[in-house]
């Protein structure tokens, strides 16, 4: 096989290229389990020739919901696109209703769940649907299993009509519709094709440095999200062993089980990382404690290509043999790429990690993109910090009169699934408007400085960029989120989420006590120190940029409660409503 044009395309040629003992590798009651290449191919066969015997057909619609990324979930999304049908995925932490909505818009005729927390919610609503049955992945009494699929699918006499089903299968057949987690308003069924994530995958893999068959893929972000499932696509294709997570909090054991070399996350997971390892850092005493804040203080002054100077490379080079090689064991010991996206990753943190010797490749995408847009890359001189790279190969991007990034390429999507209006809203021709606002350097690095739709005035008719204010807020460890406030006020203010568990080692170390969250939000010894920490982020902005006042809020921001969503950004509406008396006391005390 030399031509990849589908979706499927991946394991076969994975198969004839590496013939992996260890395609995908998933625990399950303690111990790991792996499916080898041809495993996975006879699986997923089985899998085709089941969903047949039940009735699916091309272009049919089968939803899956996961909590945690398994193998089951790979071997499920090829068996239904061999078909033509398309997978469906959804976020596993939206409410019923969000369910219901997206299993109704899709049309969704089976459903396919991982656990029985999931499996409740949707047989809560599973008579206001289409769906005709739900499997599960977990062995859960009383459920019908995805195990009886594969049963149905022993019977080989199907397979002609699955090859014919396949070559069928065009580069601009539907893939998938991937609902987007939405900020603001419903979810957008987004469409994109076979050719959309393959020309991703072949455009972005020259940008990441791997060990063709020999490397290892740690996965733990939610494969439902556009990125992650590229990325499974991108490890299947350079024959990369992938391993999954059990969840975000085992991922600290499972690095040091399997010692990858490679992983993929959101921002908020490695500041999570890194302010963990600051932690122990700040448990040290003595002469350890002072030469781990003097690699933290190089680590910060980091930049690439040795352009401090011999003298520093020298200094970092020691760091990195008594300080940060620590640090790489606490992560498995191997890792030597991690890979950033979704949203804006701190400097500090690409330079911290780079300066450790394991650099964080920013990207960025969206899911109508497929999502890859541009990427990092340390080889060549293709990294800048402060930057999310250069564009990839067959991908255009032109910055409009107003700054809005604009892109054309193969990995655009088709549309918004049953939504012309929306979707002509967003295409000029065969540009998408991506709503970020950027600029591109001399030499061809992409930045982003901000959400076109988040941007606002105030009424002093001055324009406020928040999510620039709010990095530089964060970079503070007593402060976890925020979210800059003011349209159509006389100034910026925030809203701020302490860092509970930093804010507690603080008070310890000030014997000051404290009885709850409510409790800490409201300490006056606390405010004043958040206030210097607003002040020194202050001086990076102009004067009608300035924080000029902030409330703490009292409890942690999560996607439970709708403040975040699924990929951990801000859900700007539900933040303000949930605070509008905070903001009120703001701006009409």
């Amino acid at each position: 096989m030399t031509d990849i044009t589908r979706i499927f395309d991946f394991p076969y040629y994975q198969r004839e290229t590496y013939n992996l003992d260890k395609s995908f590798t998933s625990k399950y009651n303690g111990k790991w389990e792996s499916l080898s290449s041809q495993q996975y191919i006879d699986q997923a066969n089985a899998i085709s020739r089941g969903l047949l015997k039940l009735g699916v057909k091309a272009n049919d619609k089968i939803a899956v919901i996961s909590s945690s990324n398994r193998t089951e979930w790979n071997v499920l999304d090829t068996g239904v696109l061999q078909l033509g049908a398309q997978n469906v995925p959804i976020y596993p932490t939206i409410s019923k209703e969000d369910y219901e909505y997206i299993l109704n818009h899709s049309e969704s005729t089976y459903c396919f769940v991982s656990d029985n927390d999931i499996l409740e919610k949707i047989n809560a609503i599973k008579g206001n649907t289409k769906l005709k049955e739900v499997f599960t992945f977990n062995d859960i009494p009383g459920a019908k299993n995805w195990k009886e699929v594969i049963e149905l699918g022993q019977d080989e006499s199907l397979q002609p009509e699955v090859e014919r089903l396949m070559s069928n299968v065009t580069p601009d057949h539907l893939a998938t519709i991937i609902y987007t987690s939405g900020t603001t308003g419903q979810p957008k069924g987004v469409m994109i094709t076979h050719r959309n994530l393959v020309s991703n995958v072949l455009d972005s893999e020259k940008r990441v440095p791997l060990k063709y068959g020999k490397s290892k893929g740690l996965s733990f972000l939610p494969i439902n999200h556009v990125f992650e499932r590229m990325i499974i696509y991108l490890y299947q294709y350079c024959g990369v062993e992938i391993y999954f997570a059990e969840s975000i909090e085992k991922m600290s054991d499972n690095l040091k089980e399997i010692k990858p070399n490679v992983m993929t996350a959101v921002p908020r997971l490695y500041e999570k990382v890194y302010d963990k390892i600051y932690a122990k850092g700040s448990e040290l005493s003595g002469i350890k404690k002072m030469l781990f804040f003097w690699a933290i203080g190089l680590g910060l002054r980091y930049k690439p290509y040795g352009e401090n100077g011999w003298w520093y490379e020298k200094q970092l080079g020691l760091a990195r043999k008594i300080i940060f090689s620590k640090w790489q064991e606490g992560l498995g010991g191997n890792l030597e790429l991690m890979v950033s996206g979704s949203a804006a990753l701190q400097p500090r943190l690409a330079r911290v990690f780079a300066a450790a010797g394991m650099p964080i490749m920013e990207g960025y995408g969206l899911t109508e993109t497929s999502p890859v847009i541009s990427v990092n890359d340390m080889r060549n001189g293709g990294f800048r910090i402060g930057t999310v790279g250069k564009v990839i190969d067959n991908v255009e991007v032109k910055i409009a009169q107003d700054g809005e990034i604009l892109v054309k390429g193969p990995n655009v999507m088709k549309g918004y699934f049953k939504d012309d209006q929306k979707t002509a809203e967003v295409m000029t021709g065969e540009y998408f408007h991506t709503g970020d606002i950027g600029e591109i350097c001399e030499e061809g690095f992409l930045k982003i400085t901000d959400r076109k739709k988040e941007m606002f005035k105030t009424s002093g008719g001055k324009y406020i960029a928040p999510a620039h204010i709010e990095n530089r807020l964060k970079q503070s460890r007593f402060i976890e989120q925020a979210i800059v406030i003011g349209e159509g006020e006389k100034m910026p203010a925030a809203l701020i989420q302490p860092n509970f568990r930093f804010v507690k080692e603080w008070a310890k170390r000030h014997d000051i006590e404290f009885i709850s969250e409510s409790d800490i939000a409201a300490n006056t010894t606390l405010i004043e120190r958040i206030e210097e920490e607003v002040a020194h982020a202050n001086k990076k902005f102009g004067k009608w940029e300035q924080v000029k006042k902030f409330e703490l809020t009292p409890e942690t921001w999560t996607i439970d409660d709708g403040l975040l969503t699924p990929t951990l950004k801000l859900k700007r509406k539900n933040i303000k409503a949930k605070y509008n008396h905070l903001i009120e006391k703001i701006y009409r005390p």
